[in-house]
């Protein structure tokens, strides 16, 4: 899997100041089609007490967004087109205006679409709170908490749904030991799969729901994942938790992926930090020029995320919505090169960090513009200024933006043709924090398929470097990011068809080449 994940209300606006809609990300289809991510995650879709919002304030669980829902007849007649065009490329029967008029049937249309167009469908659900009430706040009457009616004398614990307890969300934990608010909870899980053919989940901040309910917390986990497991088998499961952030849950990730049947949690992956940490720490270290100390060795160590049974447990990224928002940390580009966000150094930077992502273990994440070199902040305003640069894919001045989502396009299609990219072993065989140089090993076990990946953040190219392989003979040069400076680069640095192993045994393999790496590049190998 590679995820993608967009807000819907700012990814594809066609009014100015007006909120996009799930019919405008319908035809976001084919491009993302093309992009290679075969697995869409929203953030959260269902109806929130702010407009415009992130989604993590729901004032009703059951019901979409009203701002992601289109009203009006003559914008619906143009949407139908756009769907019923996309049905026949799939040989599909056509939809009339009447089965797309209602918002959850919009909904429905958007998930149906991306299946026939090998796109799995993730929702981000927030099950550690609700809406935006908390002690120090005010909540509109038709927000969750006033669902059971009951008048707060003062004490939130006299509600029938939820707690006192606010661990910096913005709104109160449900009560998850009273039964019918973990089935409602439930069902709601229920509902996504049943109605609208859901693949998986992402589960807003696991480790907040575990502290603000403790031992509650962990049954009504089990209880989800157990459920959901017998509804689809092959529902993915990623629970955002992070270890040790309250003292009365586990400094560990074992847990919340061990089997319900044997104490865990039960959740397939966890969102994981700690390649992103070290990717971003490397770019900027290098932003600082030539003669700053950028550790290579701390992505080595990164690149099998810590204490998980299996690589793909981990959601890897460096960069997603709670990172990039406006006011918190940069995108990769600014990271890059804080002077200017387009430059060569801000260019080549950003590919190095994307391409290390995407050939390390993992699953791996994009946000929505991390694609085409975005450099601006995110913030869910449709009116901006933040918004996506959409216009650079058509600069006709400044093919930026362009080659560098033909670089993303082929990077995602790199890992889909190489099994060895996709499997858990990796082997950093090689990192020199001065050169700034990394080599990492990959293989799919018992098949021969193995890559070599090189890494620089070098400012100058290095065109007699000697690397260990392992195995002797030619190795073909499957990918060369620097292909993709002005593409095709003229005056691309690289090692041709591909390179002879055919040198003295190194780094603790058999055999070892003199190659081309170039600079604040990546190159791959494959036998």
């Amino acid at each position: 899997m590679v995820i993608y994940q967009l807000h819907v209300g700012t990814y594809s606006i066609r009014t100015p100041g007006v909120a996009s809609n799930f019919l405008d990300i319908v035809g976001k289809i084919p491009y993302l089609e093309a992009l290679g991510c075969n697995m869409l995650q929203p953030l959260p879709i269902d109806e929130q007490e702010d407009n415009p919002g992130m989604g993590y304030a729901g004032a009703d669980l059951f019901s979409p967004d009203f701002p992601y829902v289109c009203r009006n007849t003559t914008q619906l007649a143009t949407y139908l087109a756009t769907i019923n065009s996309l049905l026949a490329s799939k040989q599909q029967p056509e939809l009339r205006l009447e089965h797309i008029r209602s918002g959850p049937n919009q909904l429905k249309v958007l998930v149906d679409l991306c299946h026939l167009h090998g796109i799995a469908v993730a929702c981000d659900v927030v099950y550690n709170h609700a809406g935006g009430f908390s002690s120090g706040g005010k909540a509109d009457d038709n927000c969750l908490y006033f669902m059971d009616r009951l008048q707060n004398l003062g004490n939130n614990n006299d509600s029938l749904y939820f707690t006192d307890q606010d661990r910096g969300t913005g709104g109160l934990a449900f009560a998850l030991w009273n039964d019918p608010v973990s089935q409602f909870l439930l069902d709601n899980a229920r509902f996504f799969i049943e109605e609208y053919h859901v693949d998986g989940f992402r589960y807003d901040e696991i480790s907040i729901l575990l502290s603000t309910n403790q031992g509650n917390g962990w049954d009504f986990c089990r209880k989800l994942t157990n459920q959901n497991r017998q509804l689809r088998p092959r529902l993915l499961q990623n629970a955002e938790f992070w270890p040790g952030e309250f003292p009365d849950i586990p400094n560990s990730v074992l847990p919340i992926i061990a089997p319900a049947s044997t104490g865990g949690a039960g959740f397939d992956v966890v969102q994981h930090d700690t390649l992103r940490y070290a990717l971003r720490r490397a770019v900027q270290a290098a932003s600082f020029g030539a003669a700053s100390a950028v550790s290579m060795t701390a992505i080595a160590d990164a690149l099998y995320p810590p204490n998980l049974d299996h690589a793909w447990r981990a959601a890897t990224c460096i960069e997603n919505h709670d990172i990039v928002k406006a006011g918190r940390d940069p995108r990769v580009p600014v990271l890059a090169d804080r002077s200017d966000h387009r430059s060569w150094y801000a260019r080549s930077r950003t590919r190095v960090a994307m391409s290390i992502l995407l050939t390390a273990p993992g699953i791996p994440q994009l946000f929505m513009g991390q694609e085409f070199l975005e450099d601006h902040p995110w913030d869910e305003n449709p009116a901006g200024p933040n918004l996506l640069a959409w216009d650079r894919l058509n600069d006709l001045s400044d093919h930026t933006a362009k080659d560098h989502l033909r670089f993303t396009q082929d990077l995602i299609c790199l890992r889909n043709q190489q099994p060895a990219l996709r499997a858990d072993w990796v082997h950093a065989f090689y990192s020199n924090d001065q050169d700034r140089v990394l080599a990492f090993h990959r293989w799919l076990e018992g098949t021969g398929q193995d890559v070599v990946v090189v890494a620089s953040f070098a400012e100058s190219t290095y065109w007699e470097y000697d690397v260990g392989f392992p195995a002797a003979g030619f190795w073909k040069e499957i990918f060369n990011s620097d292909v993709y400076d002005h593409f095709v680069n003229p005056i691309v640095a690289g090692n041709s068809s591909g390179i002879s192993a055919n040198g003295p045994a190194m780094h603790g393999f058999s055999a070892s080449a003199s190659i081309v790496i170039p600079a604040n590049g990546v190159v791959v190998f494959a036998r």
